[in-house]
């Protein structure tokens, strides 16, 4: 819009995207869904029963997209940060009460993303039973790499995930490890919301978490997917 369009009353917030992989043009980013306790090794370090209940979301902002290459800014109020690395998942159309049967055909493509997280606030908040957003849904959150169109990657249903710190491997599973896979998590997920175009399905992290240091360098990978990078400031 220009300053001098009025059919608002003040500028609205720019549309938050990612790259796509042999493309110019860019995936508009919608929200952001995140599945929680998605791999039975990480459910089970953080105490929890891996046994296959449904599924349980928490979101987070567009804006909350890091590219591929940039800085992951280290948050204030926080002094234990966590790194989750995790598949993404991108919608090229929606609907309500979507089939699994039906799923992939909803997906435009993947990318490799990590859920970063104030464990420590996360940690209080789940003490007082209180919501997780000052945990999760803080600025720079969602580190994302480009996106890669079915067309080029297929449906990954298993493949190595993995992520290394400073040249250090923190984090390996397969994705054939997900307690809900993607068809059946966008299933799921259509039960809760009427999913839409531009969202993304962060799709949990294996074992292995824990914390970042200003200065790591931080590198993720999916087989079949691609990679991401980024430092922490």
């Amino acid at each position: 819009m220009t300053s001098t369009d009025t059919r608002y009353a003040i500028a609205p917030a720019p549309v938050h995207s990612l790259p796509i992989a042999g493309e110019r043009a860019r995936f508009p980013v919608n929200r952001i869904f995140c599945v929680g306790r998605n791999y039975a090794e990480h459910t089970r370090e953080m105490g929890h029963n891996p046994e296959r209940e449904p599924p349980f979301f928490f979101m987070k902002p567009a804006n909350a997209i890091v590219a591929d290459g940039a800085a992951f800014a280290y948050p204030t109020l926080s002094s234990d940060v966590h790194h989750e690395i995790e598949l993404v998942v991108a919608l090229k159309t929606g609907g309500a009460n979507i089939a699994a049967a039906d799923a992939l055909a909803h997906v435009y493509g993947y990318a490799v993303g990590l859920d970063m997280t104030r464990r420590d606030l996360q940690a209080e908040a789940k003490k007082a039973g209180r919501p997780w957003d000052t945990g999760k849904a803080f600025d720079g959150s969602a580190p994302c790499g480009e996106l890669v169109p079915v067309a080029q990657a297929g449906h990954p249903a298993a493949g190595e995930i993995r992520l290394e710190i400073n040249g250090a491997q923190r984090q390996v599973g397969d994705l054939s490890d997900m307690i809900w896979n993607v068809p059946d998590t966008i299933a799921y997920l259509s039960t809760l919301f009427t999913l839409q175009p531009g969202d993304l399905i962060f799709t949990g992290t294996p074992a292995g978490v824990g914390a970042v240091q200003r200065g790591d360098r931080l590198r993720g990978t999916v087989a079949g997917v691609g990679v991401l990078a980024v430092e922490v400031a």
